[in-house]
């Protein structure tokens, strides 16, 4: 076997796990392939760090060239790679990453630069720690863009303890209530067997149920008391389509809840943590204020959820029992205001009593004129019989 154990070349061909050597003549040698490494043995920074991906090294822990990638001039580049360095290949599997990933990152400046040794770039435990952060982060749910400045902010000299302890903090459970998982027959058998195919769809689509991978009959259920309450409503005979569209609204309403309560502690709590990117103490300390606070906004909507409920259905409870509300009276006919003597007055009211003075003399001057119509159409018909 040759002193050098040359590698293919990386740049221009696809990453393959197991490389086969070759001498310096193009031709391949005894020597065994390493394996590629699992992502967890080789995230355990176990031996063998530089053979990861296939990357193979001669004596001495030696870097060559396999064919086609020697310099001008005929003679090989011997470059020393120690224990922790990596090529590209290798740093992917290492990180359980691929190289066009790292590519993208580095692009980004989420890495940092790479040694240049003669033609081939070398990256070091700095790299494969970097990668392993921004895998957390982004699980996390944070984008690149935010990555790339809690990483400056690292870079700066400002720890990233803190922060991902306050990220821990707001993006961790609201709720003592354990998730949990179910069947479909279990699910068939909550709601009496009425648990349709869209129905399903719909719970999927508002986060009720959680498909999972690999798994069609089973699901992830979020929060087991909500699927609860809308199994009992379906009981009571509210209808799927009901259940979940009161669910929208209600989420609706809570969403502008929380978001009125979030600027209120933005406001006067947090104010000062907001100003400035805070310090590793400082987010250590705002994650102890979320740590604090997070249980008083669910005790006060419990709170005013049971005022309000309390309150609202006693009355409409009362409405109920007690009927339709009174209907006003009938509108009698118009009035006018007529000036009479006061003598005449005191008369009828000395006559028929105060109450019913006033339907006195409208019965009297009624019953007049209705005599003086009789006879004026008397007079009428004598007139036209004597002519």
């Amino acid at each position: 076997m040759s002193a050098e154990t040359p590698l293919p070349r990386a740049e221009g061909r696809a990453s393959t796990p197991d490389l086969v050597p070759y001498d310096r003549r193009g031709a391949p040698v005894s020597a065994p392939v390493v394996p590629s490494l699992p992502t967890g043995l080789a995230a355990a920074g176990g031996a063998g760090h530089a053979a990861v991906g296939g990357a193979t090294s001669g004596p001495g822990g030696r870097l060559a060239y396999g064919p086609g990638d020697r310099p001008r001039g005929g003679r090989a580049v011997q470059e020393q790679q120690t224990d922790g360095e990596y090529r590209i290949e290798g740093l992917a599997h290492a990180s359980g990453t691929t190289v066009r990933t790292i590519r993208a990152y580095a692009d980004r400046g989420l890495l940092p630069r790479p040694e240049r040794r003669g033609r081939t770039n070398v990256y070091g435990e700095e790299h494969l720690a970097r990668l392993r952060q921004i895998a957390g982060l982004l699980d996390r749910g944070y984008t690149l863009a935010s990555i790339k400045e809690l990483l400056e902010a690292w870079d700066a000299g400002r720890g990233l303890g803190g922060v991902l302890g306050l990220v821990a903090e707001v993006q961790g459970p609201w709720s003592d209530e354990e998730s949990g998982q179910l069947s479909r027959a279990e699910l068939e058998e909550l709601f009496g067997g009425a648990a349709d195919e869209s129905a399903v769809e719909e719970a999927v689509e508002l986060g009720v149920l959680e498909r999972v991978a690999g798994e069609p009959e089973v699901f992830f259920v979020p929060s087991p008391q909500q699927l609860t309450v809308a199994a009992e409503l379906h009981a009571a005979g509210v209808p799927f389509s009901a259940i979940t569209g009161q669910l929208r609204e209600l989420r609706l309403r809570v969403e502008e809840i929380a978001a009125g309560l979030l600027d209120f502690t933005a406001e006067y709590v947090f104010q000062r943590y907001l100003d400035h990117p805070p310090s590793d103490a400082e987010a250590t300390e705002a994650a102890g204020l979320v740590r604090r606070l997070r249980p008083l906004a669910q005790q006060t909507l419990d709170a005013e959820l049971a005022r309000a409920m309390r309150t609202l259905a006693t009355r409409q409870l009362h409405d109920h029992l007690a009927g339709p509300p009174p209907q006003p009276p009938a509108a009698g006919p118009a009035t006018v205001p007529v000036s009479l003597p006061a003598a005449t007055v005191a008369a009828v009211r000395d006559l028929v009593g105060p109450a019913a003075t006033a339907e006195f003399v409208t019965s009297a001057t009624e019953r007049e004129v209705h005599k003086r119509r009789m006879d004026t159409l008397a007079t009428g018909g004598r007139e036209e019989g004597v002519g």
